[in-house]
């Protein structure tokens, strides 16, 4: 006969076809801007980098403006005597921002002279001084020619507004361009080899990288400090630097940086990983944060795309695997585990290593997966489920068929035997029988009372799965009931030799059903006649308290294992031993009777030692 097949077979090879079409598909794009978020985050949460206070910030402000009574760039008598308060502190480098502008009067040009020879001075003692130029639509801005020979190299800031995030934030930084290093290359390296570490070739930087179309050399590099935290930065304006207004000490074995700082000057300020909302930081604080980098060796190694591409496909196929074998919400808490996973992997390859590994396409091809196998998971799961709901249909249609017939057949049984039982009894009682014929009545009698039992037992099991037992309660005496069983008990537990003996407090009556009371008693002690063994004795004690009536059935016979006893009250349970496998029983009564005592709110427990005896203890509200 002829089968249609699923199409959508969960577990085939259907949802791995469109994962893995899906993933190839996602990492043809670029995703720069989910790329440059978690860069981003990186670099604010880095808790291993730190400030190293090796560089004091001197801006041009505002402020200096309205003391010195001049505009940017300043006069070049302002520069001579700002630059002497400087150079007696005796700094490491300096590096000037500063437009400087040739002189066009004779009064400038003799402090124009008097600013060279302090920087010559300041040189000759083997101090560093540099001129950071700038670029504009006419090229470089350089300094005045006199000026040229104390050095110059560019110091421009790197803002991804052509590729990557296209955000115009400063990430990375320019170490050479057309074979000359940077203005903070060449400061950074000032830097190491005073504090004896060997300078840096900018192709052997850490994470950097050749750029032909810009004919530099680049490199990510790691903030140290919010750039404007200004309790880290030491920074001082240039009018309190010009008066004296500082500490000795201040400048000593620093690199000093001199520029503008505007905040009417949108120029003066840039994007960085801390703010890309507002341009709150200042350009002065960021190339003291590069040039420290490079100094520190605080750089980033991008790690090539194919890696983490492979990476996104080896984390799909896995995660694939193990949600096509779990439930959906499982699978759910698996995905959120390895998101969470290849995040703080990033981040400790990040600050531990200075490896940054991109985020975007691992972490859409986990979506991807998610999004893929989940519904094809859910679709086998709700498959399954109907298959399980429709045979629980069915196992429910054939066991209520299989209790009617039961309670039919119980029923139907009863009156046959029944009157089995009458002739056993009339043949018995009326007519003289042999010895022989007497003892074969006997049996039949106690057979058909054994198999009353056990039809009765039977009804009482189809009631209770059917749960059509209804409780009658009445406010009775317990004790009176305990009574009447042990005088109906008192003959069978003759036959025996056992002794039953009572010990009843005082009760009030409760609310009882007293055709099932009577079965839990009965049935307890019955259970102590036949298993006890001859010669014991069943003791029956009760009392009570302000919330409980307790009934307490012991017996000092064989008692039950403790691998049975946790057994005793499951259905169709019999203990097996050498003096009870030939005592008859359905395995009902047990079951049945804890069934009865709950049904009454109350609670039963059974205790015993192997060959000391057993008991059984009922609580039943007392009210």
């Amino acid at each position: 006969m002829f089968r249609h097949k699923k199409i959508f077979d969960y577990n085939g090879l259907y949802p791995l076809f469109f994962t893995i079409v899906f993933i190839l598909i996602v990492i043809q794009y670029s995703f720069s801007t989910l790329d440059a978020i978690f860069y981003d985050l990186w670099v604010r949460a880095d808790i291993t980098n730190s400030w190293s206070d090796r560089i004091v910030l001197v801006p041009m402000e505002e402020e200096s403006d309205e003391f010195l009574g001049e505009t940017y760039p300043y006069t070049y008598a302002t520069h001579t005597r700002f630059l002497q308060k400087v150079l007696e502190d005796q700094p490491l480098a300096v590096g000037y921002f500063s437009q400087l502008q040739t002189p066009e009067y004779q009064v400038e040009e003799k402090y124009f002279q008097l600013f060279k020879n302090q920087i010559n001075q300041f040189i000759g003692k083997n101090g560093s001084f540099r001129f950071a130029t700038q670029l504009d639509v006419w090229g470089e801005e350089l300094p005045p020619d006199e000026l040229k020979e104390f050095g110059f190299s560019l110091g421009i800031l790197n803002h991804d507004n052509l590729y990557f995030a296209k955000d115009d934030v400063v990430r990375r930084s320019i170490l050479n361009i057309s074979g000359e290093d940077s203005f903070h290359m060449y400061m950074a390296n000032k830097l190491r080899m005073t504090f004896g570490q060997p300078p840096l070739e900018s192709s052997s930087v850490w994470g950097s990288y050749y750029n032909r179309e810009a004919d530099a050399i680049f490199a990510m590099f790691r903030y140290a400090t919010n750039t404007f935290n200004t309790s880290k930065i030491k920074s001082i304006p240039y009018h309190r630097v010009l008066v004296g207004n500082f500490p000795r000490g201040f400048f000593t074995n620093k690199l000093v940086l001199i520029g503008p700082q505007y905040l009417a000057n949108s120029g003066d300020f840039s994007f960085t990983p801390f703010n890309k909302d507002t341009q709150i930081a200042p350009k002065l604080n960021i190339h003291a944060q590069i040039i420290d980098a490079l100094a520190r060796e605080k750089t980033i190694f991008e790690i090539p795309a194919i890696v983490s591409d492979i990476f996104a496909i080896m984390l799909a196929l896995s995660l694939s695997f193990f949600i096509s074998r779990v439930s959906p919400a499982k699978g759910l808490l698996m995905t959120i585990t390895m998101l969470f996973s290849v995040f703080i992997l990033s981040y400790v390859l990040f600050i531990t290593f200075g490896l940054w590994l991109k985020l975007a396409h691992i972490i859409l091809s986990i979506f991807v997966v998610y999004y893929i196998w989940v519904p094809f998971r859910a679709i086998g799961e709700y498959q399954t489920r109907y298959k399980f709901q429709e045979e629980a249909k069915l196992l429910k249609q054939v066991d209520n068929l299989k209790q009617n017939f039961i309670s039919l057949m119980s029923h139907d049984l009863k009156t046959p035997v029944a009157k089995i039982q009458g002739i056993a009894d009339i043949l018995s009682i009326q007519y003289q029988n042999t010895d022989e014929q007497q003892k074969l009545l006997s049996n039949i009698i106690l057979s058909t009372k054994e198999l009353n039992g056990f039809i009765s037992s039977i009804l009482d099991l189809t009631k209770v799965e059917s749960q059509n037992l209804q409780l009658n309660k009445t406010a009775k005496d317990v004790n009176k009931i305990i009574d009447d069983i042990v005088v109906r008990l008192k003959y069978e537990a003759g036959q025996k030799n056992m002794l039953i003996e009572t010990e009843l407090s005082p009760l009030y009556p409760i609310e009882v059903d007293v055709v099932l009371f009577n079965r839990i008693i009965s049935n307890l002690i019955e259970n102590a006649i036949k298993y006890a063994g001859e010669n014991k004795t069943v003791s029956i004690k009760t009392w009570d308290d302000a919330d409980w009536v307790y009934i307490e059935i012991s017996d000092n016979g064989i008692g039950i294992k403790p691998e049975d006893l946790t057994h005793v009250f499951d259905k169709f349970y019999r203990v097996r031993n050498d003096s009870s496998h030939s005592i008859k029983g359905s395995g009902l009564g047990l079951y049945l009777v804890k069934y009865f005592i709950e049904l009454h709110d109350g609670q039963i427990v059974a205790e015993s030692q192997f060959g000391l005896g057993t008991k059984f203890t009922i609580k039943l509200k007392n009210k």
